[in-house]
């Protein structure tokens, strides 16, 4: 009776354990799971600053995509950069950053830095791949725009202080590794105990060493047939004056007796196997749950950004509409004061001249437009450091052939601006240059090339002086560079034509124009600028020089008996082959335009 009490009684409990662990494994994915975003808030109170920057490390924190949401008073800008880029605008100025998220996922930490009180607005900076301008609130998604890292800006008008109210929403860790294995275990609990309770357990034999002779079953528990089989033992040795027991008659009660804790035994081991392969299982769920994500690459802003370009498409085509606009609006008003903002350099030189010859001489020919409707190609340096160099090649409505536009970005508060717009020689190939970013070389770097930079345009400069240059034979000429043979021809024109006066020309290079990109092919693209200077002397006492309407605009007047000195602006692009190779330097880009005109 006592054993069907216990086996019940254990039956019972756990039928309810495995209840009570399935119910919690099922609570777990209902009403205890994770909510599915967890949002920290910015504490208020702290130290105000012009510019806010928030640490690309929050936009992986938890991974997907984090929500920003953004309260102040009047406009205000949120952008997007390189951290590298970020950092470099920043400066100086007194600025917060956003730097984590406290262990309680509640608040946002904040770091301040002292510095500079202002600093200029930075909406429309070129250094941003997205803006968003907003007025009182603004919801952001961030997401990258492409791979790496990126960092967030966040200014009201750099004079005043950056909105302060800020929160983000972060994707939360929804997984509950111990929800499956507790509804596995309490499910195999539930089992085991019904099996218990069906189960029913096995009679004994008939006794056929009942003192009684009656032969009848054995009767009651395992501990009532021990006691009475003992107790027949002991009368037995009795009777018989102190005999000894049939041999094996109390061992066999007493085996008897051990097959109940053994049975209890082996049920017990079978629900730890189950509950250890449970167990186990669960293990290796929140192992995998729970591995951590890999930590972001670099800690300086260098190693950050590092080998990326300097632009993404999307900047660079933004960048070149902008040039291309204020271009236009300086052509059509012929006023060099609207190129400003994105035109410098030699392009500034000769356009601002050109509007003024064009005033008085309506014949002359303007500059060839800028046109960022077709983009046919675009070379960006992947050098971090300013003044940072890109390059696109372009063709248009105006342009006979395309155009090669050179852009300096001079400081990291600077847009990109426009400082050699020069058409490509007919029939000339266009180097090959990794599109995905290029090395920038010093003008004198010589690394792997034929010459450097700066020899390879005091060359061309040599050749354009001199019909018997050195570099005569190391700079391919005819079809494929016409621009060699025009000079040379049209300087001894000059001389020929010109019988009363001594005529000289020089073509010097100017060397804070010259930007050097590595070619596919381990060669060089070498762009700058030649001055190129015409000096003319009457011969004799009496002998007058007589200039064009072009030049007599920017001298003041047409004839000279002292003697007159023309000032060109000639905006070349060279190749340059690998070091080892035995061909020539190729011109691949030339044009000039007239900049001084003035007499002795």
């Amino acid at each position: 009776m006592i054993g069907n009490i216990l086996r019940f009684k254990t039956a019972v409990a756990l039928v309810l354990l495995g209840l009570l662990t399935l119910l919690a494994g099922v609570g777990q994915k209902t009403v205890w799971a994770p909510p599915a975003t967890v949002t920290a808030v910015a504490p208020a109170g702290g130290t105000a600053a012009p510019l806010t920057v928030i640490d690309e490390k929050l936009r992986t924190l938890h991974g997907g995509t984090v929500k920003i949401t953004v309260k102040g008073e009047g406009n205000f800008t949120l952008a997007s950069g390189r951290p590298d880029d970020v950092d470099a605008w920043v400066g100086k100025t007194a600025h917060n950053t956003v730097t984590g998220v406290s262990d309680d996922g509640k608040a946002l930490e904040l770091k301040h830095a002292d510095g500079e009180a202002t600093a200029p607005s930075p909406a429309g900076s070129d250094l941003w791949v997205t803006t968003e301008n907003a007025n009182g609130e603004l919801n952001y998604s961030w997401t990258p725009p492409a791979d790496g890292d990126w960092s967030l800006l966040l200014a009201s008008d750099g004079t005043k202080p950056a909105p302060s109210s800020i929160s983000m929403t972060f994707p939360n860790d929804t997984s509950t590794p111990w929800a499956i294995p507790l509804m596995v275990l309490g499910g195999l609990l539930i089992l085991a105990g019904a099996a218990l309770l069906l189960l029913k357990p096995k009679r004994g034999a008939t006794d056929d060493d009942d003192s009684a002779g009656t032969g009848a079953p054995r009767q009651g528990s395992l501990f009532a047939r021990r006691a009475r089989a003992q107790a027949i033992a002991r009368a037995e040795a009795r009777n018989a004056g102190g005999a000894r027991a049939p041999e094996g008659t109390a061992d066999r009660g007493v085996a008897e007796n051990r097959v109940a804790p053994a049975a209890r035994r082996a049920t017990g081991a079978a629900v730890a196997l189950l509950t250890a392969a449970a167990v186990a299982g669960t293990g290796v769920a929140a192992q995998a749950s729970q591995a951590p994500s890999p930590a972001p690459s670099g800690s300086s802003a260098a190693a950050k950004g590092a080998g990326t370009p300097v632009l993404l498409d999307a900047q660079f085509r933004r960048i070149l509409e902008q040039v291309g606009g204020a271009v236009d609006a300086g052509d059509a008003a012929k006023d060099a004061a609207k190129l400003a903002p994105r035109v410098a350099g030699s392009e500034l030189d000769v356009r601002t001249q050109n509007y003024k010859i064009r005033a008085q001489v309506g014949s002359y020919e303007p500059r060839m437009p800028v046109r960022s409707t077709k983009l046919l190609t675009t070379v960006v340096s992947n050098k971090r450091e300013w003044p940072r160099s890109v390059m696109a090649v372009t063709q248009g409505d105006g342009n006979v052939v395309p155009q090669l536009l050179t852009l300096v970005q001079a400081s990291p508060r600077e847009n990109y601006k426009l400082v050699e717009a020069t058409p490509l020689q007919p029939g000339t190939t266009f180097p090959g240059i990794n599109r995905g970013g290029t090395e920038t070389l010093a003008p004198s770097d010589k690394s792997g090339l034929l010459y450097s930079g700066e020899e390879a345009l005091a060359g061309l400069g040599d050749r354009l002086s001199s019909a018997d240059s050195a570099f005569k034979d190391k700079l391919s000429e005819g079809q494929s560079s016409p621009y060699i043979a025009d000079t040379l021809a049209y300087q001894n024109d000059v001389v020929n034509s010109g019988a009363n006066g001594t005529f000289a020309f020089s073509h010097k290079v100017a060397p804070e124009n010259t930007v050097v990109f590595r070619t596919a092919d381990g060669g060089a693209l070498v762009l700058g600028r030649l001055n190129f200077a015409f000096d003319g002397t009457p011969k004799n006492s009496g002998d007058k020089l007589t200039i064009g309407d072009d030049a007599a605009a920017l001298a003041g007047g047409k004839d000279t008996s002292t003697g007159m000195v023309l000032n060109f602006a000639e905006s070349v692009a060279v190749y340059v082959p690998p070091a080892g190779s035995k061909d020539p330097m190729k011109l691949v880009a030339a044009t000039r335009g007239l900049v001084g005109a003035k007499f002795k």
